[in-house]
């Protein structure tokens, strides 16, 4: 069966957002079925994607939202995998419709971090996890390291990306991050987080939810706008430690995206893919996704970047809406790579949109690493 997104919608994005859950979630209900032209009464199935309940600290949210999501007397399930939830919620969705249990499905993401303590959740001791005290930054910055020993690369290469990416976001209205001035000097001295990881180069702490809705072939032309058509998708998980493991190119990440591509018939995804929108929460980690997905070639991502290849204007521009470095609302970031992806494809990202945009990938990661999750989608329905 053929699958598309129909309806899209995001709020914005910002350290605080003083509203509560429901409404913030919503708002981003609301967006995407307006965008749909659907009512509640025409969605067949819900999907809530959210992190841990730590994170926010509201315990089962699933159980109170069922109003703020349209979803009195409907099925509602709820994904989390971490910071790839979003991407998971969407595949999930995507494959109620496919396997016929439902026809259009309302996928629906947030986080509200104002309302928590997201380095207490990720720092929790014995007996929840081994006690790191550390956060996200502290485990992912000897990985990046690693990379920049491995690869050989310049250090300015991560300045660059924290640059590109918060100009993007001077694009995209919902971004929480707007910083029009900021320059490569900035990023360089600005203070130091963990080694090599500086402040401007690392993701923020956002409030912010998003939406979307899902049908098959049948209902994809509701509305007179286009709809996205979902070309591949897949998802992978690998456990976060054991002998061995590569975390710097992860072997489900690989795998998650080959499987992808084979259902999208793409044999060269570098030059078969106009845009992607990936889960970087430190700048550092676009060479190392462009390799692990397949966009460059492995030890060469950084070069890609430095060419100005990955640049808004470049051949392939990566994150053309800020991405996860302009915002975070962790629940919600993994939906919002795969939104922002079918909204490339649909024409319909306002200032950021890439000219000509026809093949896109959302990307999601979650936890260290081990979870991912990808689709490709287009402009033109898949051939099969």
């Amino acid at each position: 069966m053929k699958l598309a997104v129909v309806g899209i919608g995001q709020s914005k994005q910002a350290k605080k957002r003083k509203v509560t859950i429901g409404a913030m979630v919503r708002e981003a209900v609301d967006q995407a079925m307006a965008d749909a032209e659907l009512e509640f009464g025409d969605i067949d199935a819900v999907v809530l994607s959210k992190t841990p309940d730590l994170f926010d600290g509201v315990m089962n949210p699933e159980l109170y939202l069922a109003d703020a999501m349209g979803a009195r007397g409907l099925p509602v399930t709820r994904v989390f995998t971490g910071g790839s939830v979003g991407g998971h919620a969407a595949i999930y969705g995507a494959h109620l419709v496919q396997a016929g249990l439902a026809r259009r499905v309302l996928v629906v993401a947030y986080s509200k971090e104002s309302e928590g303590d997201f380095t207490w959740a990720l720092s929790r001791g014995l007996p929840f996890s081994a006690q790191l005290g550390a956060g996200a930054g502290a485990h992912f910055a000897p990985v990046i390291r690693e990379y920049i020993r491995r690869a050989q690369a310049p250090e300015h290469i991560g300045w660059q990306i924290a640059v590109n990416h918060r100009l993007n976001a001077t694009r995209n209205p919902y971004a929480h991050i707007q910083l029009p001035d900021i320059t490569v000097d900035q990023v360089r001295e600005s203070r130091m987080l963990w080694d090599p990881i500086r402040f401007l180069e690392s993701c923020p702490s956002s409030d912010g939810s998003c939406a979307v809705v899902i049908t098959g072939e049948a209902d994809a032309h509701h509305t007179g706008r286009p709809p996205a058509w979902i070309h591949g998708m897949s998802w992978r998980t690998e456990t976060g430690h054991f002998a061995g493991r590569d975390e710097v190119n992860p072997e489900a990440g690989r795998q998650c995206a080959a499987e992808a591509y084979r259902q999208a018939g793409i044999t060269d995804p570098a030059r078969e893919i106009d845009t992607a929108e990936l889960y970087i929460p430190y700048s550092w980690f676009e060479p190392i996704w462009l390799e692990n997905v397949g966009l460059a070639e492995v030890g060469a991502g950084w070069k890609v970047v430095d060419s100005g290849r990955t640049a808004f204007g470049g051949e392939l521009p990566i994150n053309p809406s800020g991405g996860v470095l302009s915002g975070n609302p962790t629940g919600a970031t993994g939906l919002l790579r795969f939104a922002e992806a079918a909204m490339q494809v649909r024409g319909t990202a306002g200032e950021h949109q890439v000219p000509d945009a026809r093949r896109a990938i959302g990307h999601a990661m979650g936890g260290a690493a081990q979870f991912h999750a990808l689709w490709v989608v287009g402009s033109e329905p898949p051939q099969s």
